[in-house]
């Protein structure tokens, strides 16, 4: 009896430490997560070490008798059945190996080839986004020490997820407890409200809510949004959740599945999503092609990125992949986004894999659907743009960003902001995708471009002719001033029309020239909240 009372309370202390750990860690229970694996593994390890140190050479009185451990007959069982798991584990992995696998890899991603033109449009100045993930984070951070009702209890999460919102793109993350103290002060109420950025006009905005975020990584217990996952969906193998907001505003928590389609452990991709409001905590579960389009993000960057790495690099099988590397491609090291069709999609460029600093090409992988669309466009990679615009304004030590693909005039352009050691935005630059030697440095977006066809015309370039441009006549009902990146800007109503025009006085500078009531012509790209005047007459 004694003896089956020690088993007993060293099997109950082994089963409550193993709670502990799946309580903290969370595996998932699916035999294709590699956790899962580790947890079983290693609660066999431990339970052979205890329950053999325990239960060796005792008698059927309880006694110890002297000798050697291992010859313990349940130390043995316990080992040889863990020798056999971690066996099974190796064979898995290496059956589920781009090794013996490289034709279901390479065949994982659909590409089709497009036409640059006619997929990426020329678009406004106040469409292009010109903050990058740093900026945004530096404009929350300096925001939230303005918001004298959260700064002592709350500070900004890390998030900062690029989204669609309302047809612009946004940055959105939301606020998170100051530690735990205030998160048990204020869990009752929740986290009161999140941060959105606009990213072409770098306004950043708290966004209130009636009903606080109960949900999130900051919470503790059953509330932490990755323990209310667990408990709800113990067998789905959850990769990077993002934290996105819907047409009305509402937060929520988009949590995409991953789904392994070669073995045991390869051929990652995406097989469901699950979808959790923020603030009640109420979950649905979508497949991945059911995906409400309002979301955004389910793939992440870099599961697209190596999908095109598998779909460049194993074309002629893995061995090519690695010593003869025929046609074999890869993705330069580096991407960015790009707002198209309502969606968000990952760019980045399409180099060989001996990295002759040229691309052959560049991808844009959507976020919702995994789409890949390819566009044959020789010329330089992004870091030798990033140079080239550096070398321009080397005296002011300035550093470029990860550029940003815009359509110019017809041209495939980087768009870089190069910023000062502070990390703020100072100047603009546009670099030629072709011909990367072509670059322009403005103060402003209009003034970068203004540059940049002039220097295309300059070097034998057709660029856009802004006679096809709309223009408006009418008599000036009323004239605003602002300051936008420390340039004036005059905004302009026009009595025929209900728009808004906007005006940079450094490059049309006889504007100061004009009144209320005075007649004049507008040519003007079109624009969300206010458009362009590119000319007046």
């Amino acid at each position: 009896m004694k003896k089956f009372i020690q088993r007993l309370i060293t099997v109950l202390v082994l089963l409550f430490i193993a709670f502990i750990y799946y309580y903290i860690a969370l595996p998932p229970i699916n035999i294709h997560s590699p956790g899962f694996w580790f947890f079983i593994i290693g609660g066999l390890l431990i339970m052979s070490i205890v329950i053999g140190l325990a239960t060796a050479n005792i008698d059927k009185n309880g006694h110890r008798i002297p000798g050697p451990v291992f010859k313990n007959k349940f130390f043995k069982i316990s080992l040889s059945i863990t020798g056999i798991i971690i066996a099974l584990f190796v064979i898995g992995s290496l059956l589920s190996s781009t090794i013996i696998n490289a034709n279901k890899y390479q065949s994982l991603l659909t590409i089709t080839e497009r036409d640059f033109n006619e997929d990426i449009k020329e678009i406004s100045y106040d469409e292009i986004p010109i903050l990058d993930k740093d900026s945004a984070s530096l404009l929350g951070s300096r925001k939230m020490g303005s918001m004298v009702e959260y700064v002592s209890q709350f500070e900004v999460a890390s998030n900062y997820t690029q989204i669609n919102y309302q047809g612009k793109p946004v940055r959105v993350t939301p606020l998170k407890y100051g530690g735990a103290i205030k998160w048990l002060t204020n869990r009752n109420k929740g986290i009161p409200a999140y941060l959105r950025i606009d990213m072409t006009t770098q306004e950043v905005e708290p966004v209130k809510l009636q009903k606080g975020i109960k949900y999130s990584e900051s919470e503790h217990f059953g509330r932490n949004i990755y323990r209310h996952l667990r408990f709800n969906y113990p067998t789905y193998i959850f990769d990077t959740i993002n934290f996105e907001i819907d047409d009305e505003g509402t937060p929520y928590w988009i949590c995409p599945t991953k789904d392994y389609t070669i073995g045991l452990f390869g051929g990652q991709m995406v097989g469901h999503v699950v979808v959790v409001n923020a603030i009640t905590g109420e979950h649905v579960s979508y497949r991945v092609e059911d995906t409400p389009k309002w979301i955004d993000r389910v793939y992440s960057a870099e599961l697209l990125i190596q999908l095109y790495d598998y779909y460049g690099t194993l074309r002629h099988g893995f061995f090519n992949s690695v010593f003869g590397q025929k046609d074999a491609l890869q993705t330069t090291d580096g991407y960015n986004y790009l707002a198209l069709e309502d969606d968000v999609w990952v760019y980045t460029g399409v180099t060989s894999v001996g990295r002759d600093e040229s691309n052959v090409g560049f991808v844009l992988m959507n976020q919702r659907t995994a789409e890949t669309r390819y566009y044959s466009i020789a010329g330089a990679e992004e870091y030798s743009a990033m140079a080239s615009a550096e070398g321009q304004v080397q005296h002011l030590g300035y550093r470029a960003t990860f550029p940003l693909l815009l359509n110019i005039s017809g041209e495939p352009t980087y768009f870089i902001a190069l910023k000062d050691a502070a990390g703020l935005v100072k100047k603009y630059a546009m670099v030629n995708i072709e011909q990367y030697n072509i670059v322009a440095i403005g103060d402003s977006v209009s003034q970068c471009e203004k540059i940049y066809t002039e220097l295309l015309q300059t070097n034998g370039f057709t660029v856009r002719d802004v006679s096809n441009l709309p223009k408006v006549t009418g008599h000036i009902a009323k004239i605003a001033e602002g300051v936008i990146d420390g340039n004036s800007h005059y905004f302009i109503l026009l009595d025929s029309s209900n728009e808004i025009f906007d005006v940079e006085v450094v490059d049309h500078i006889d504007i100061i020239k004009y009144n209320v009531g005075d007649l004049i012509t507008f040519t003007y790209s079109k624009g969300t909240k206010a458009n362009t005047v590119l000319g007046i007459e």
